[in-house]
């Protein structure tokens, strides 16, 4: 028979080995928030989900179960496949721990694989997250990253992170570029995800000396960030990174690829169009309805993005990096890391 088991006990045993968290609600949510690292094994796929639900309501809890039990039996082959094929411990979970992961796991249970249930569902993690963050307190000092738009401030969080340095890339876990044409090809997190990914990332580095992120504003698409980490970057060591404009057009362009999603930029424009002086507005938009996405973007960084952030960097005592690319800044941030480990120590 299957074993309940709570959060805590669960994080500890991924602590200890291997354990593959199942998540058998629908791929809406599993989609909108889940526990990172789980893998959505549904029950019933989102269509399915609506229709015993609209049963539920409008006829009787009797009439739902009974349409769940067709559907269930339907895909009972392919369901237990997927959980055989998982080698490690298994754990299940649902919205509440209800009926869709008892089901499960009693299913799975009764062809012989063993399998424990999430005391409360990925409810009791969420309340296990909001609690922990609300009285969280990182110990590493805080490295910012700053600089210009398209200073390639990702792309150097990315490299520092494959060369097994503390970072925190909030615009990764947000699924956002932070501006207004960040979400362009991309489909943001909300609030729930992005605090299970912050939270599951500020455990690993809590033991670093410093961590190393990016001067966001406290929101960054659908995403906030809570307080103290607003607090912690503001005090923190700020890095800025230098390199000439035409690199920086270049890895914008190179990251948002603005001709795939040309109808997209046009919509983002809109949103700052009059906050832009009405003659270079007009080149703007002029520019990027000819896919000249080149000129465009040197405009907007003109006219609009560099004076705004010159507002909002001069606010801090910043260590500058001069390069001509971000290819060049990289082992220079390095350097000044490696300097700030010999005075942690």
């Amino acid at each position: 028979m299957f074993q309940d088991i709570s959060w805590t006990e669960i994080a500890n045993l991924q602590q200890t080995g291997e354990h593959t968290l199942i998540d058998v609600r629908s791929p809406s949510e599993y989609a909108e928030a889940t526990i990172p690292g789980s893998i959505n094994i549904p029950l019933f796929d989102d269509d399915e989900r609506a229709e015993i639900g609209t049963l539920y309501k409008q006829e009787s809890p009797e009439a739902a179960k009974q349409r769940g039990v067709e559907v269930v039996s339907a895909k009972l082959p392919a369901f237990i496949n997927a959980f055989q094929a998982i080698d490690n411990d298994k754990t299940v979970f649902c919205w509440r721990g209800g009926m869709r992961s008892k089901t499960a796991a009693t299913v799975v249970d009764l062809m012989g694989i063993k399998v424990n249930r999430l005391q409360g569902g990925i409810r009791s993690y969420r309340q296990w997250v909001v609690k922990t963050l609300e009285s969280f307190e990182l110990a590493p000092q805080a490295i910012v990253l700053n600089g210009y738009t398209g200073a390639g401030k990702t792309i150097i969080l990315e490299e520092l992170a494959k060369d097994g340095y503390a970072v925190l890339d909030f615009e990764k876990m947000a699924n956002h570029r932070g501006s207004i044409f960040g979400q362009i090809g991309l489909e943001p997190n909300k609030q729930k995800k992005f605090e299970s990914l912050l939270l599951h990332q500020l455990l690993k580095v809590q033991q670093a000396p410093f961590v190393v992120m990016e001067a966001e504003s406290k929101r960054i698409g659908k995403a906030t960030l809570p307080e103290f980490m607003v607090e912690k970057k503001e005090h923190g060591t700020h890095l800025f990174i230098d390199i000439p404009i035409e690199e920086r057009v270049k890895n914008i362009l190179d990251d948002y690829q603005p001709w795939e999603h040309h109808e997209e930029a046009l919509e983002a424009f809109k949103r700052i169009k009059k906050r832009i002086h009405t003659p270079v507005a007009a080149e703007i938009e002029s520019s990027l309805r000819k896919a000249d996405y080149g000129q465009a973007t040197r405009l907007l960084l003109e006219y609009y993005y560099d004076p705004l952030y010159s507002y909002s960097a001069n606010k801090h005592d910043n260590h500058t990096i001069h390069a001509t690319s971000t290819e060049e800044a990289i082992p220079l941030v390095k350097k000044f890391l490696a300097n700030q480990e010999v005075y942690q120590h």
